[in-house]
């Protein structure tokens, strides 16, 4: 094929503008602090976010490390650089890079089986239990259902992390070994009882000791329960009944190596860096070598790849995967390494881009991810030179389309209740002590004229049973930060008695790790 006289002499020129259009930008100099401040603040006020940590690293050096707006509704103090904020699931990296480290000793095979470190652990399928490795308890790929198990441990439980790593055998599986992805929290667990076994140090001395300390990262540390502690620390807020208030933090520390790390701008500052420099901490010193990397940042489980909606076009990936505590996928065509969390009252998202030495870490203390994402996204943007996304007005749409859509799906559920029908038993009929094999047992008793619920190993897992329609019954939690009232449904043996109860999240918006769908309830005769 040919082209004319004048489209060839136009190319130089189109592919010059294209390159400035998507050129990035070598440091953050360039960029406008200013301009910057005001579009977290306007995030913030879009999402009603009280306070957000920011830290931007580009070509090791740590560029931004910010504060904005405040720690407590009630108190209004204002974030600085160093509050301290849960970064929930971004845990997971150290846990991966912690047992990197022990391979890199020689004390581990990535993929060896975890009964060669852990001879106790098992799975609910013997086949499973003899061929997972240490590996496949980072990518998600286990058979278990998305959050199977998380009742062990969400809300807190009196269950400490031995005794739900001991029940994980219980806990059935939803698909076959290594064949799909879904995201699981217990599976960290048991690396952390790994890296017990092999260290000597519990989790927590391993991850404070070798990692954080020798990163620098002082002022950070390693238990959920530190959340509720110090003077610098962002406190947990969300949306109660319509209304944001100032909530409990997560104070348990059975699962610390899914979620435990406590961190501000200046210490992740110094993880993103090293992160970006393949274990570099100073001149002929590591912390892990480049083959590290390589296997921190490699696709292991394919994650389907969904086509986004026209206003977050931009997002779309070419590829996506879940490596050892990491998410790998493109942004813009270019290989990015990223994660979020999510902890009551808190939720953050680290973004790097290996090829351009870039980091950014948006840590917050409300539950919107569409206010981190919205951030990390323009920060992204300013550095590789694009600006076709508003992603204040991109992820604001989202956020009304997905309410809309919980509001339709919640409505729907109201509009199909048979509210004239009746149950089938007396109130007394449903009472009584009900077990699950994994969880353990489930209480209910009829006091005072009404139907009660009490998960016994979850001090704030109790409610009171209000009838649905037919057998089914809904539990409103007297705990109202929860967040999570749920669907309980009887079924009834031929003898008339209660054979089995089945409980459902009650609205899609209910947390993931609220688990109710994979409990099992017999009757205790």
């Amino acid at each position: 094929m040919t082209k004319s006289t004048s489209s060839v002499q136009s190319l130089p020129i189109v592919l010059f503008l294209v390159a400035l259009l998507f050129c990035p930008t070598d440091s953050f100099a360039q960029l406008n602090e200013r301009k910057l401040d005001t579009f977290v603040e306007s995030v913030m006020k879009q999402f009603e976010v009280p306070g957000v940590s920011v830290s931007i690293v580009k070509d090791g050096q740590s560029v931004l490390a910010k504060g904005y707006g405040t720690k407590s509704i009630e108190t209004g103090e204002p974030v600085d650089r160093h509050t301290l904020f849960g970064i929930a699931s971004n845990t997971k990296a150290f846990t991966a890079t912690a047992l990197g480290i022990l391979q890199e000793e020689g004390k581990l095979e990535w993929d060896n089986p975890v009964i060669d470190y852990l001879p106790s652990f098992r799975m609910s399928d013997p086949y499973v239990t003899a061929e997972m490795t240490v590996r496949d308890l980072l990518v998600h790929r286990s058979g278990l259902g998305l959050g199977a198990g998380d009742l062990m441990w969400w809300p807190p439980s009196d269950y400490d992390r031995k005794a739900i790593v001991h029940r994980l055998r219980f806990v059935p599986l939803k698909t076959s070994f290594r064949s799909a992805y879904a995201y699981d929290n217990v599976l960290y667990s048991v690396a952390g009882e790994v890296i017990e076994a092999l260290s000597g140090q519990t989790w927590e001395e391993f991850v404070q000791t070798r990692i954080l300390d020798r990163l620098g990262m002082t002022e950070s540390n390693v238990l959920h329960s530190a959340a509720g502690h110090g003077a610098n620390v962002a406190a947990p807020h969300a949306p109660v009944n319509g209304t944001l208030k100032q909530i409990a933090p997560f104070a348990s520390d059975n699962t610390n190596p899914a979620g435990g790390i406590n961190a501000n701008a200046i210490d992740i500052a110094k993880w993103m860096t090293v992160q970006l420099d393949s274990g570099r901490v100073a001149v002929g010193d590591r912390l892990f070598s480049r083959a590290t990397t390589k296997e921190l940042w490699t696709i292991v489980t394919p994650k389907p790849i969904s086509e986004p909606p026209d206003y977050l076009k931009a997002t779309r990936t070419n590829f996506f995967g879940y490596g050892l505590g990491f998410n790998v996928q493109d942004y813009r065509g270019i290989k990015m390494v990223t994660h979020t969390g999510g902890l009551p009252g808190y939720v953050s998202r680290i973004a790097m881009i290996p090829e351009l030495k870039l980091g950014v870490a948006v840590f917050t203390n409300q539950e919107s991810g569409d206010a981190f994402n919205a951030i990390v996204n323009h920060i992204l943007d300013l550095y590789l030179g694009a600006s076709d996304t508003d992603w204040l007005a991109a992820y604001a749409l989202a956020a009304a389309n997905n309410a809309a859509s919980a509001a339709r799906i919640e409505a729907e559920s109201v509009s199909a209740r048979n509210a004239d029908s009746v149950p089938s038993l007396m109130p007394s009929g449903y009472a009584g002590t009900y077990r699950d094999a994994w969880y353990g047992d489930v209480d209910v008793q009829f006091q005072d004229g009404q139907l009660r619920m009490m998960f016994s190993h979850t001090p704030s897992l109790v409610g009171t049973l209000e009838h649905w329609q037919y057998d089914t019954f809904l539990v409103r939690w007297d705990d109202r930060e929860l967040r999570a009232d749920a669907f309980v449904t009887f079924s009834l043996g031929t003898d008339g008695k209660v054979e089995l109860a089945k409980m459902a999240a009650a609205s899609p918006l209910v947390d993931f790790s609220f688990d109710f769908e994979d409990l099992v309830l017999k009757p205790v005769r």
